[in-house]
């Protein structure tokens, strides 16, 4: 695969929540934004970069949720694995339609729609050049789909999280309910943990610290954001260890 532009890295894991999924609508998944994002990897592919994806599910389904209703946590969070397949397996069919080589594995064995999660597989895969897709968080309950991103970005050797978000990066507050936030271009693991910055589950921040694994994270609703990450362009936040040339 011949590369369009200098990339900063030649592997990487794209985290993308069930709610980039959802586009507008309050739940489920709206298919302009899938096919959105399905354009948006295909660019970085075509940029020479080996990309895998960890999905969320919570477009379809939240586990907390059930579980504040009565259904028993454990049974709620494995049914939210299986939302996180079926977003997996719709991403997979765009991409496949725009000629995107494209493989899912699960970390629940589904094997009529999906290979199991295999390391070694995973990575061989890649190096042919084709996007893997990772469902079914880390097959265990009680463990979010930000702790499966930092868990098989680890295990693949991926040189960066991309952490996709809605805003254009970690602020020092809530941007929301304060005009004040600033956004903030650098911060540590440690910091993100001390200051409760909702970067990711602090189970994720502390896996991905213990490994020296940075993170950037960035406005997924810009187009071409996917590929200035991969270029390594200063955009969104780095957390963690310096990443991007000032």
């Amino acid at each position: 695969m011949s590369r369009e532009a200098p990339v900063r890295y030649s592997r990487v894991l794209l985290k993308l929540s069930g709610g980039a999924f959802k586009g507008p609508e309050s739940a489920g998944l709206h298919w302009p934004t899938v096919f959105r994002i399905a354009e948006e990897v295909r660019a970085a592919s075509l940029t020479g970069v080996e990309i895998a994806i960890v999905v969320g599910g919570g477009n379809i389904w939240r586990g907390h949720e059930a579980a504040a209703q009565g259904m028993e946590r454990a049974a709620a969070d494995y049914a939210g694995m299986v939302a996180t397949v079926i977003n997996a397996l719709a991403l997979q069919d765009v991409l496949e339609g725009m000629g995107v080589d494209t493989r899912v594995q699960t970390a629940i064995e589904m094997r009529e729609v999906a290979e199991p999660y295999i390391r070694r597989r995973a990575i061989r895969h890649m190096e042919k050049g084709r996007v893997m897709i990772f469902g079914a968080g880390t097959g265990n309950p009680y463990f979010t789909s930000d702790t499966a991103g930092v868990l098989r970005a680890v295990e693949i050797g991926a040189e960066v999280i991309m952490k996709a978000t809605d805003v254009d990066g970690v602020y020092d507050c809530d941007p929301d309910g304060n005009p004040e936030a600033t956004l903030l271009r650098e911060v540590s693991h440690l910091d993100v943990l001390n200051r409760d910055l909702r970067v990711m589950d602090a189970t994720a921040i502390s896996l991905a610290k213990d490994n020296n694994l940075p993170i950037v994270v960035f406005n997924m609703n810009v187009e071409g954001n996917i590929v200035r990450v991969v270029r390594g362009e200063p955009i969104g936040t780095i957390v963690g260890q310096r990443v991007i040339p000032a």
